[in-house]
């Protein structure tokens, strides 16, 4: 077989990705077990696998997290990535991808779960990296394999290429024909398959396939378009490096059949690897990794581990690495290594050194974060590839329910962060809350799990404060004075406030038109910062914007006066005249971008008025087929679970976007209720 008679060409990294709940963890166990990395495979449902090892994932039973494990497969090292397939969870996934070498796709002829394959086919496709489609559960297929094919192609932008056929047996599948091979193999469970005879009406399908197969190929290949015009069969071993060619090229997507629950098809899947996989010299061209004789690696995930601190998974693009060798990171700072551990579920496994091409875990390297480039050189390296978190969809205001732990919450948050950069943590100011934020419901949930699990800290959480202000429609002028004595000197500010509206989204402005030094210069900046006191909470409970305040008037004492006299009497000024003022309660609008499946667009507009949203309009994704953009504006009080509404009307492919863009009245009814809980709440 061409494919298996060449030299073993160094260790390669490769990711399992798909929709969520499609087999990966289950074919990362079928691989391990197939290969003898693992005695026998581990089960998700019984809490036995490798890939979701966290007390999340498997209380859970699904990915929350990436994990790595190593194998070898006919003399070459494979180090798998199995990433998480909901898109919860998915900055593991784009963050690891710039490392891999090729992608396996591990999906079922679901049509609902299109959406889902779609966006990670298009990550794979925008950063150039070789993909294999793995076709799961065909033993539960209701389809033909042309009917689930074409099902399928919509979601990818390059031909998905039928490598195999299933072998039929009345209404179930026994086995396949492997078309570049020209061989028949029926499947025996938790065993290789049996290679039988090709003949009768397997063979006539095997032909039809296989022409349909060359003819993809001929696309990018006149040689094979003559042979093919020509009826001459091309040479085995030119097909495969055909197939290998187009693969890198990212011309085609080959599509392999099996069951990973029965460990049907890993066999073949290792094997078309094995020949048609790039290796590292190949990912790091794609990255544009510079030739150095240094060590250079990319650093794709960060764990806090309970006994063994920081480790940096990390893809060794070139060079050697020794234990205890100080590495430059492209973010800045320098770190020496304490540990190189194989990446084989647990991390426990030290290594000596790493060559160009393995997978590893650095331990305690405190100035790298992932993303980073490091190298050993003397000089920072420069950055090759990123990836931005997807921003957050979903908060929650935590705090540690005993006081005596809020440092050690900060500290356990900054790690969350730290591992997983699509959290963030942002402290608000007005309430002094510290708000989570997150891709979705589990998203926050595991990470709260984790802060109790992982890091001692027990929480409690509730709805993030909304920004509600108030404001005002009357004008006024209100006189302020502070007096008091108590022996020695006393305390004497006294000042007239002009108190006036203004237009929406002013904001706050100060001035001064005092004549004849009734209030002395020196004291004006006081009396402003009086004022600023005053609005930190109006007559309804909220801060105070859109109103100009003007100091007119006042009176000063040679002795008693002074600048926190002013600061008094201008408080007590605004407090005493905003009352009179009329206030009006204010909520933040935000504008709200939706990118949803079409055939979800009518649920999505359904949701958004019902949560008091006005559309503004829709229109089809740019460059997406089959998705829709829908913009509206809502009120932020009704944006803070829309997440959870959109993901359940979209199979969990939906997601949106916000942005301020003005404050607008709430009167009646509404602006009761809302007051009323403020005070209750307060």
């Amino acid at each position: 077989m061409g494919q298996d008679v060449r030299s073993p060409r160094g260790p390669r990294c490769i990711a399992l990705v798909g929709p969520f709940q499609s087999g990966k963890t289950t074919l990362l166990e079928a691989i391990l077990a197939r290969t003898g990395a693992i005695p026998r495979a581990g089960s998700v449902d019984a809490g036995t696998s490798v890939g979701d090892a966290t007390p999340e994932a498997r209380h859970h039973k699904m990915t929350v997290g990436l994990t790595a494990a190593t194998t070898s497969f006919m003399g070459d090292s494979y180090t798998f990535l199995d990433c998480p397939g909901s898109v919860e969870f998915a900055h593991d996934m784009r963050a690891a991808l710039p490392a891999v070498d090729a992608a396996i796709v591990v999906c079922e002829a679901d049509e609902k779960k299109l959406p889902q394959l779609q966006i990670i086919l298009r990550e794979l496709e925008e950063l150039k990296i070789p993909r294999f489609l793995f076709l799961n559960k065909i033993d539960r297929a209701n389809k033909r394999i042309r009917e689930s094919l074409a099902m399928l192609q919509p979601a990818s932008r390059v031909p998905l290429v039928l490598r195999q056929i299933p072998i039929w047996k009345g209404e179930l599948i026994e086995g396949f024909v492997d078309l570049a091979l020209e061989r028949a193999f029926i499947y025996r469970e938790h065993k290789a398959s049996e290679v039988i005879a090709l003949d009768g009406g397997n063979l006539d399908r095997e032909k039809e396939a296989r022409f349909s197969m060359l003819e993809k190929l001929a696309d990018h290949d006149d040689a094979l378009m003559e042979q093919l015009l020509e009826d001459i069969q091309p040479p085995r071993d030119a097909v495969f490096d055909d197939l290998a060619r187009e693969l890198r090229d990212g011309l085609i997507c080959p599509v392999l059949l099996g069951a990973a629950a029965r460990e049907n098809g890993v066999l073949r899947l290792m094997k078309a690897l094995r020949h048609e996989a790039p290796d590292i010299t190949e990912t790091a061209k794609r990255l544009g990794a510079p030739e150095s004789k240094d060590a250079l690696g990319f650093v794709f995930k960060t764990l806090h581990s309970q006994h063994g601190g920081k480790l940096s998974l990390t893809r060794l693009l070139a060079g050697h690495l020794d234990d205890g060798a100080t590495l430059q990171s492209s973010s800045g700072g320098a770190s020496r290594i304490s540990g190189i551990l194989a990446v084989s579920g647990a991390y426990d496994s030290k290594r000596a050194s790493a060559e160009a091409g393995d997978t590893v875990a650095l331990a305690k390297l405190d100035a790298v974060k992932t993303g980073d480039t490091v190298s050993s050189g003397k000089t920072a390296p420069a950055a090759l590839k990123a990836s931005e978190p997807t921003p957050p969809v979903l908060a929650i205001s935590v705090a540690a329910t005993d006081r005596k732990d809020d440092v050690k919450l900060g500290q356990a948050l900054m790690r969350l962060h730290e591992e997983d950069p699509s959290l963030v943590i942002v402290q608000n100011a007005q309430t002094h809350d510290t708000v989570l934020w997150g891709q979705g419901e589990m998203h926050l949930r595991v990470a709260s799990e984790r802060l109790s699990d992982r890091f001692g800290v027990k929480i409690t959480s509730h709805p993030p404060a909304i920004g509600y202000q108030e404001t005002i429609r009357k004008p006024i002028t209100q006189r302020g004075r502070h007096k008091k004595q108590s022996g020695g000197h006393g305390q004497f500010g006294d000042v007239v406030l002009d108190i006036r509206p203004l237009p929406r989204g002013e904001g706050f402005k100060f001035a001064e038109k005092v004549v004849g030094g009734a209030v002395p210069r020196n004291y004006i900046g006081a009396v402003e910062e009086g004022v600023v006191d005053g609005l930190a909470r109006g007559p309804l409970g909220f801060p105070v914007t859109d109103l100009q305040v003007t100091l007119t008037d006042g009176s000063y004492h040679s002795v008693d006066s002074s600048d926190l006299a002013f600061r008094t009497a201008a408080r007590v000024g605004l407090n005493e005249g905003l009352p009179q003022c009329q206030s009006v309660l204010l909520e933040p609008i935000h504008v709200v971008e939706i990118v949803c499946p079409t055939d979800a667009t009518a649920k999505i507009n359904a949701i958004l008025s019902a949560r008091r949203g006005q559309i503004l309009g829709f229109d089809t994704r740019d460059g997406w087929s089959g998705w829709d953009c829908v913009r509206a504006m809502m009120p932020e009080a009704e944006i803070g679970e829309l997440i959870v509404e959109l993901r359940s009307a979209t199979a969990g492919a939906g997601s949106f976007t916000r942005q301020f863009d003005h404050m607008a009245e709430v009167t009646g009814r509404a602006a009761d209720q809302i007051i009323a809980a403020h005070q209750h709440a307060a």
